[in-house]
C-alpha cells in the first residue's frame, strides 16, 4: 500500500527539478558573480562588467544566427568558418584594395550569404542532416578562408606575394564598430530584433513549428524549404557580422579567427534552451547562455586559471546544458 509521504516526495522532487530547469542558468550567474566579485576586488568594477560585454558581443552575435539555424531543426556549423570568411574578406578589400567601409561591409555580407545559400541548397536539396552537411561545408569555407589569405594574417603594411607592401589602409570608422559602446549596442540590437521576430511575428512562430514537426507544418500549408532557406541566410548574415566585428576590434585578418568562436556560440545556444523553461532555442536565452560563458572566462581569467583549461570548463558547461535540455525532453 502506498503511503501519503510517498507521491508528496516525488511532487515535491519533480517540482525541484522544474525549478532548476527554469531558473539553474540565472542562479548560476549570480551565485558566479558572488563568488567573483567576492574573490577578486575588480570584478565588480564597471569597467569589468563593460569588458564582459564586450568580451561576449561577437560570439553572442554569432549565437544569434546559430539559434535561428535551430528553431527549424537546423544545426548551421560552419558559423565560425563563415566568420573567418568575413574577417578575411572586408580586411583585404581595405589593405588589399582600398575599399571604403561602405563597400567593404556590403561586398562581404553579399559574400557570406552566397555561403548561406550553399549551404541551405546542400541541406534541403540532399536531404542530409544538417549537422553532417554544415560539418562537411565548415572545412570548405575555412579552407576558402585559408586559401584567399595565402595561409597568413592580412594587416595593414604587410608584405604582399611580390615583395611589395600592401599599400590600403582600414578606416578609422570602421574600427569605431569594434569598440565601447558600438559592439555592445550592436549586440543588444541583434538580440532585441531577433526576440522580437520569433516571438512576436507569424513567421518566427513558423520556424518554430517546423522545428517542432515539419511533418506537421507542410501539412498546414507552411513553406518548409522557404523557412529553412531563410533561417540559413540569417545565421550567415550573423555570422559575416559576428566576422565583420571580429576584423574591427583587432584590425586585422588572423589564421581562422572565427573558428574558436563555434564553440562558445554552441554553448551559449544550447544553454538558451533551459532559461525561464523555454525547452526552445531562443534569443534571450542564447543571450543569457553567453553571458554566462563570458562570466565564467573573466572570472578564471582574474584568478590565474590557464588559458588551456579554459575549454574544459566550457565543454563541461555545455554538456550540463545538453543533460538538461534533452533530459527534460524525455520526461
Amino acid at each position: 500500500m502506498t503511503t501519503a509521504s510517498g507521491p508528496v516526495r516525488n511532487k515535491a522532487a519533480f517540482n525541484l527539478f522544474d525549478f532548476l530547469y527554469k531558473y539553474g542558468t540565472i542562479i548560476t550567474i549570480l551565485l558566479l558573480v558572488a563568488v567573483f566579485g567576492t574573490i577578486t576586488d575588480s570584478f565588480l568594477s564597471t569597467t569589468n562588467i563593460i569588458n564582459i560585454l564586450r568580451s561576449i558581443s561577437i560570439v553572442t552575435i554569432i549565437a544569434i544566427g546559430l539559434t535561428v539555424s535551430l528553431t527549424v531543426g537546423g544545426f548551421d556549423l560552419s558559423v565560425g568558418s563563415i566568420a573567418s570568411v568575413a574577417n578575411a574578406v572586408i580586411i583585404s578589400l581595405f589593405v588589399w584594395h582600398g575599399q571604403s567601409v561602405g563597400v567593404g561591409i556590403a561586398v562581404t555580407v553579399l559574400f557570406c550569404l552566397i555561403i548561406g545559400l550553399i549551404n541551405a541548397f546542400l541541406v534541403i536539396n540532399f536531404k542530409i542532416q544538417d549537422m553532417l552537411m554544415t560539418l562537411a561545408t565548415m572545412f570548405v569555407f575555412q579552407g576558402v578562408a585559408l586559401t584567399y589569405t595565402r595561409g597568413a594574417t592580412v594587416s595593414q603594411n604587410m608584405i604582399m606575394p611580390d615583395g611589395s607592401f600592401a599599400t590600403g589602409q582600414i578606416p578609422v570608422l570602421f574600427g569605431k564598430i569594434g569598440q565601447v559602446p558600438w559592439i555592445i549596442l550592436i549586440m543588444l540590437f541583434v538580440v532585441a530584433a531577433v526576440h522580437m521576430f520569433l516571438t512576436y511575428t507569424k513567421h518566427g512562430r513558423y520556424m518554430y513549428m517546423i522545428g517542432g514537426n515539419r511533418e506537421a507544418a507542410e501539412l498546414s500549408g507552411i513553406a518548409v524549404s522557404r523557412y529553412r532557406l531563410i533561417a540559413y541566410l540569417v545565421s550567415a548574415l550573423f555570422a559575416a557580422i559576428g566576422g565583420i566585428i571580429l576584423g574591427a576590434r583587432v584590425m586585422s585578418a588572423e589564421v581562422n579567427a572565427g573558428s574558436p568562436y563555434l564553440m562558445d556560440a554552441v554553448a551559449a545556444a544550447f544553454i538558451g534552451y533551459s532559461v525561464l523553461g523555454a525547452g526552445k532555442p531562443n534569443a534571450l536565452g542564447t543571450f543569457v547562455g553567453a553571458v554566462l560563458i563570458g562570466i565564467l572566462q573573466n572570472g578564471l581569467i582574474m584568478l590565474s586559471v590557464p588559458y588551456y583549461a579554459m575549454d574544459i570548463v566550457k565543454g563541461s558547461v555545455l554538456a550540463l546544458a545538453l543533460a538538461l535540455t534533452y533530459y527534460k525532453r524525455s520526461r
